[in-house]
C-alpha cells in the first residue's frame, strides 16, 4: 500500500466540499547494521529491500554489488508496515560509509545531506567513461514508459517516480516513493538484486536533479541521467565531473544536455547547453 486516503475540505469560487483525496504514505524505517542502529529513512512502504540495498549501497556501507546480505524484518507497525530491517555485514565487505556514519535521518526529501565535497562522499571507483552511445530518439519513450507506471502518482499526486533502461531503451525496471532520493536508491538496489548492474543505461527521474541524484547514479555505474525538470548547478559540475551524461528539462521532444553529450547519437535536433 503507498497512499491513503484522508478527508479534506476543498475551497474554490467561494464555495466548499468534503471530499477524500489519496495521500503518499511517508512512514520511518529503521536499519540496524551489525546488531546496532545505523539510520532512520522515511520513506513510502514497498520494495523496502531495494531501498535498503540502493541505501547501503550509494552510502558506501557495502563496498561489492556482488556482495548480498540476508535482510532480516524485525517488527511491524498494528497496520502491518514494516518498521524496522537488520542485516550483518562482515568485516571485509564494509566500505568506508560504515565507519563514517553519522547515524544520520535520512528524510525523504533531503538524501545525503551535510556532504559538501566529493571527498566526504567515498567514490568505489574512477569517472565513468563508458564508450556506448545511447540513441536520442529512445528518451521521450523512456519517459512515456515511466510514465504509464506511476501508479502511486495517479492516486495522488505526491509521489516521485525513477526508472531504468538498457542502451536498447528497453525498461529494467523501475520505483515510486515519496522522496526522489529514495526512489533512485530503489532502482540501484533492483538493479543490484536483479543482476541487472551491468545492463543500465539511462535513468530516468521525474523531478529536479540534485548533486545527491548525480552521486547516486555515478556510484550505481549508470552513465545517464534525464530528469523532467531542472538541475542545479552542482549537480552540472558533479556530472562534468564524474563522466555523467545528465538531461533535463525532458518534455516531450525537448531536451536539454548539460554534460557529456558526446555518449548521445544525435538522431534529432537537441537544445545542448554544455561548456
Amino acid at each position: 500500500m503507498s497512499v491513503h486516503n484522508y478527508q479534506g475540505k476543498r475551497y474554490q469560487k467561494g464555495k466548499s466540499e468534503l471530499r477524500f483525496d489519496a495521500l503518499t504514505m511517508e512512514e520511518p524505517l529503521q536499519i540496524d547494521v551489525n546488531g546496532k542502529p545505523f539510520t532512520l529513512t522515511m520513506r513510502t512502504p514497498g520494495d523496502d529491500r531495494a531501498l535498503v540495498r540502493g541505501l547501503l549501497h550509494s552510502e558506501g556501507v557495502i563496498k561489492s554489488p556482488e556482495f548480498n546480505p540476508e535482510l532480516i524484518f524485525v517488527n511491524e507497525n498494528k497496520e502491518g508496515i514494516l518498521t524496522q530491517i537488520a542485516l550483518e555485514i562482515p568485516t571485509k565487505e564494509l566500505g568506508d560509509g560504515y565507519s563514517n556514519s553519522r547515524n544520520l535521518l535520512s528524510v525523504a526529501s533531503c538524501g545525503i545531506c551535510g556532504k559538501t565535497s566529493l571527498e566526504e562522499i567515498g567514490f568505489m571507483d574512477a569517472c565513468l567513461d563508458s564508450k556506448e552511445k545511447f540513441d536520442l530518439e529512445l528518451l521521450e519513450p523512456a519517459f512515456l514508459q515511466m510514465q504509464n507506471v506511476q501508479d502511486a502518482f495517479r492516486k495522488s499526486g505526491g509521489s516521485h517516480a525513477a526508472a531504468a533502461f538498457d542502451w536498447d531503451g528497453v525498461l529494467l525496471c523501475y520505483a515510486e516513493d515519496i522522496g526522489r532520493h529514495n526512489a533512485v536508491d530503489k532502482i540501484i538496489g533492483k538493479l543490484i538484486l536483479e543482476e541487472k548492474y551491468k545492463k543500465a543505461a539511462l535513468l530516468t527521474v521525474s523531478g529536479r536533479i540534485s548533486y545527491e541524484i548525480v552521486v547516486k547514479s555515478f556510484k550505481g555505474r549508470v552513465p545517464i541521467l534525464a530528469a523532467v525538470s531542472a538541475p542545479s548547478s552542482l549537480a552540472v559540475d558533479y556530472a562534468k565531473e564524474l563522466g555523467l551524461t545528465l538531461f533535463a528539462f525532458c518534455r516531450g521532444d525537448r531536451a536539454t544536455c548539460y554534460a557529456h553529450p558526446e555518449r548521445i547519437n544525435e538522431n534529432r535536433s537537441l537544445n545542448n547547453q554544455v561548456s
